[in-house]
C-alpha cells in the first residue's frame, strides 16, 4: 500500500518531503495497536479472563508509533490543511480497522504486517538518501543535526544522537512491528503470546529486583 498524497514518488527526495510522509505514517500508524488494543481489553472483562501478553504488547506499538510521531513533529511543525487530511485518514482508516478487527483479528494482524514492511522500505529509502547525499547539500546537512530530545531520551541515543540515527531507529521499530504482526496472525485467541509472555517478564522483573537487593547488601558489607 502506498501513500501518495504526500508526493513520495514524484521528483527528488527532499527534507520536507521525508517529514510529510513520516508525520502522516505515523500519525496511522498507531491506530492497529490501539484498536486491537481496546478489543482484546473489553473482552478480556466480558470473558473475565486473561489475555496472555497480547494487550499490553499492542498498546506499547501504538505508543511506540506514537513516539514516533512526537519525534517528527518535533523537526516539522503541520499545518491546518495537513492535519485536516490526517483527521478524515484516520476516521476513515478507524472505522475499517476496527470493524475488520472485529470480524477477524487474524486478517488484520497478517494485513498490517505487510504495512509495516512498507514503512520499513520507506525509512530503508530515507536512509539510502542520506547515504547517498552530498556533503553541504540539504539531506546530508540535516541528518548531521542533533535528533530532538524527546528521541534521545526514548531510544537512548546519548549526547551526539543526530537525525540519521532516529530514522535507524525507527526503522528497527518497524521492522519488529512487522514481525510481532505475521507472528500473531496464526495465533489462537486463548494462547499466550510466545512474544510477549507475561509470567515470564514477571520472573524477569523479580530476578533483577533480587540481584538489586543483593548487590546492595554486598556494597553495605564491602563498606
Amino acid at each position: 500500500m502506498r501513500i501518495t498524497a504526500t508526493l513520495w514518488n514524484f521528483g527528488s527526495v527532499t527534507k520536507n518531503k521525508i517529514l510529510y510522509r513520516a508525520i502522516f505514517l505515523e500519525t496511522i500508524a498507531a491506530i492497529p495497536g490501539m484498536v486491537a488494543a481496546i478489543i482484546r481489553h473489553f473482552r478480556s472483562l466480558r470473558n473475565m479472563s486473561r489475555d496472555g501478553g497480547m494487550l499490553n504488547m499492542f498498546i506499547e506499538e501504538a505508543n511506540n508509533e506514537r513516539m514516533h510521531l512526537l519525534t517528527f513533529i518535533r523537526m516539522k511543525e503541520p499545518g491546518y490543511l495537513f492535519r485536516a487530511a490526517v483527521i478524515g485518514s484516520q476516521f476513515g482508516f478507524g472505522t475499517f480497522f476496527l470493524t475488520a478487527y472485529i470480524i477477524n483479528p487474524n486478517w488484520c494482524h497478517r494485513f498490517i504486517g505487510y504495512i509495516e514492511e512498507e514503512a520499513v522500505h520507506t525509512y530503508t529509502k530515507i536512509l539510502k538518501e542520506f547515504d547517498n547525499a552530498e556533503e553541504g547539500s540539504e539531506l546530508y546537512m540535516w541528518k548531521e543535526e542533533d535528533a530532538p530530545k524527546i528521541a534521545k531520551g526514548y531510544w537512548h541515543l546519548g549526547e551526539y544522537g543526530n537525525v540519521h540515527d532516529v530514522m535507524k531507529a525507527v526503522r528497527a521499530d518497524e521492522a519488529e512491528h512487522r514481525d510481532v504482526n505475521h507472528a500473531v496472525s496464526g495465533v489462537p485467541d486463548d494462547a499466550v503470546n510466545p512474544l510477549y509472555d507475561p509470567r515470564a517478564k514477571l520472573d524477569g522483573m523479580l530476578r533483577k529486583y533480587v540481584n538489586d537487593i543483593m548487590k546492595k547488601e554486598a556494597s553495605k558489607q564491602a563498606a
